[in-house]
């Protein structure tokens, strides 16, 4: 039986991430990288394309589970007939090789256990050769070497193309499992002593959270979100990657699958600001970092996305021997939005750069002329179609949203101008720009009759990025077209529970594709955001309450959620979502101290 997405847990090393199904089986883990090929892909296939499952003998789901404290390490509990007995999962920061520990412990009575590992590379599609090494059990195909180990020594063989195994814990007893990867050519790394690196992983995970400096009724699931999106850090670089997973369904049984493993420059912003707020002035310098560095070179080359270290090339492809969570297929590796010409990443790329110029981080003396070069090319390319922020599949248009960010572009230009008198630059020229872009918007991408911006020119659809509106400061809150935005957004792309969907999907979709979706979390997030900007504070709190309930157990969102099948849907745990979650949640603790 197909877990829900909501049903697995996250655990990483701030290079890669697993995530743990209630059932006790870890069903998604690509080593050494987020990006890198999966050697466990059951939940895109079936438990044949790799898994490894540690439970209570005969047991499904656990009684419960949590993560110790403000950390990452995953505490599962079984209460069974004859005891309790709890697995702590987690993967402690490496030194060189990544691994996953897994630590059974006897709570009480005795409990007979049993362990499947099935390792398959390459996303399930290879089985690796297995032998016995040192006391290890070892799996190797082609680049890729796995070495298990259990403290004390579990007795384990083949059966079926898996590694089994069978004990019994008794109160107070304790066995451990590691799961190393390294590079099939190289020597086996050092072994690590589990019981330490859980004590490590603890002790950094709580000295990280505490340097958290938000405070009041929302610290909880703002904690949890800071900590999920420090787990999708790829600790080299400093890139944050949407999501550690690929393929998990916009629609139960539909096409609109992708790949989410890699950095987009339109999280940058909103990351930037999410960070900064919360007191994380390091993480924040790193992905400014990574985003200077991602963003040389021509401004014409300008991407969507890039990969962990800044790669460009992200070829899509479809796996076919995988089905598909439940069925959802293609299963899809790499994104080809990545051609995709989306013009309002040049006004993410200059309102980061502005934000992190405010907000005091240490400068580099190229960003400026960095960023005068992406805004000349802007000047010439902002009248022209394009695919917009959803990465739409269908023929480009002209998507307000697009218009607006070109419009922040330049009015983070002139603003950087005057705050800098320092800097070379023509102020006059972008300002000129600015007063272009946005008497263009208001005359072709507002509708007067109904009182609301759509989604692009000409549009009578609506668009849910259009209530950033007053956020980017395009136009006051209190401007009649923002409020008539957000009644409409809310009224015409509102489901039941009060969430909002990105656009209409219904009819000739204007993303090309068939099928719907859920309600987009993020933009529900911002719907909140509007209601409190535009006055409206007590229905802004009751819709937040509302999108916090809808976390998992261990406070972990997907990107969007069904109103109807009351699931999560695509891909999980979503960088997206939880920055919108600490940008609201924050905003709404301000109105609290002010008010």
């Amino acid at each position: 039986m197909t877990l829900r997405i909501e049903d697995y847990a996250l655990i990483g090393d701030l290079q890669t991430a697993a995530l743990v199904g209630i059932d006790g089986s870890i069903d998604w883990l690509c080593l050494p990288r987020f990006d890198s090929a999966a050697c466990f892909a059951a939940i895109l296939g079936d438990k044949d394309n790799g898994h490894w499952r540690i439970a209570p003998k005969g047991a499904g789901r656990c009684t419960s589970r949590r993560y110790v404290g403000d950390s990452l390490v995953l505490e599962t509990v079984w209460k069974t007939r004859t005891g309790t007995v709890k697995i702590i999962d987690f993967m402690p920061q490496r030194d060189e090789a990544p691994d996953v520990m897994r630590i059974v412990e006897g709570i009480s009575g005795s409990v007979e256990m049993e362990g499947v590992l099935r390792l398959r590379f390459d996303y399930g599609s290879v089985v690796p050769w297995m032998r016995r090494a040192d006391g290890h059990r070892v799996a190797v195909a082609g680049p890729d070497s796995v070495w298990l180990r259990s403290i004390p020594t579990v007795k384990t063989w083949g059966q079926q193309f898996s590694t089994v195994s069978s004990f019994t814990v008794k109160a107070a007893e304790k066995v451990a499992f590691v799961l190393t990867w390294h590079p099939s050519h190289k020597p086996r790394p050092e072994c690590s002593d589990p019981y330490e690196a859980l004590e490590n992983s603890l002790r950094d995970w709580e000295e990280w959270a505490v340097r958290c400096r938000t405070k009041g009724p929302y610290r909880e699931p703002v904690v949890r979100s800071l900590i999920t999106l420090k787990a999708l850090t790829y600790g080299p670089t400093g890139g944050i990657v949407a999501a550690p997973t690929t393929s998990l369904p916009e629609e139960l049984g539909g096409v609109r699958n992708w790949d989410y493993r890699f950095c987009w420059l339109r999280d940058s912003t909103l990351t930037l600001d999410a960070l900064l707020d919360a007191g994380y002035k390091e993480e924040a310098s790193a992905w400014r970092d990574w985003l200077l560095r991602a963003v040389a070179g021509d401004p014409a080359d300008l991407q969507i996305m890039y990969g962990l270290a800044g790669e460009r090339r992200l070829p899509e492809t479809v796996l076919p021997w995988l089905k598909g969570y439940a069925g959802s297929s293609p299963v899809r590796t790499g994104n080809a939005a990545v051609d995709q010409l989306q013009l309002d990443v040049y006004g993410e790329v200059m309102d980061s750069l502005f934000l992190a110029r405010e907000a005091g981080l240490p400068g580099h003396r190229h960003a400026w002329y960095l960023q005068l070069s992406l805004l000349g090319f802007l000047e010439s390319k902002w009248r022209e179609p394009d695919e917009g922020l959803w990465e739409v599949r269908g023929p480009r248009r002209h998507f307000v949203h697009s218009k607006v960010m070109a419009w922040v572009a330049a009015d983070r230009a002139v603003r950087t101008l005057e705050s800098d008198t320092s800097l070379r630059g023509d102020a006059g020229r972008w300002r000129a720009m600015r007063d272009e872009v946005h008497r263009e918007v208001c005359e072709k991408g507002y509708d007067p009759v109904r009182n609301t911006f759509t989604q692009y020119y000409g549009s009578t659809e609506l668009d849910a990025a259009t209530l950033l509106i007053p956020r980017v400061g395009f136009l006051p809150p209190d401007d009649p077209r923002v409020i008539g935005t957000v009644d409409s957004v809310r009224a015409e792309l509102g489901t039941p529970g009060g969430l909002v969907k990105r656009y209409s999907t219904e009819g000739a979709a204007v993303d090309g594709l068939p099928g719907e979706e859920g309600a987009f979390l993020a933009c529900s997030f911002w719907l909140a955001d509007a209601l409190r900007m535009t006055g409206r504070v007590k229905e802004a709190r009751e819709l937040f309450e509302r999108l916090l309930a809808l976390r998992n157990d261990v406070g972990l969102l997907a990107e969007e959620y069904d109103p109807v099948a009351r699931r999560q849907l695509g891909n999980y745990p979503q960088a997206f979502s939880h920055i919108a979650l600490v940008t609201t949640a924050l905003a709404l603790g301000r109105e609290e101290e002010a008010g």
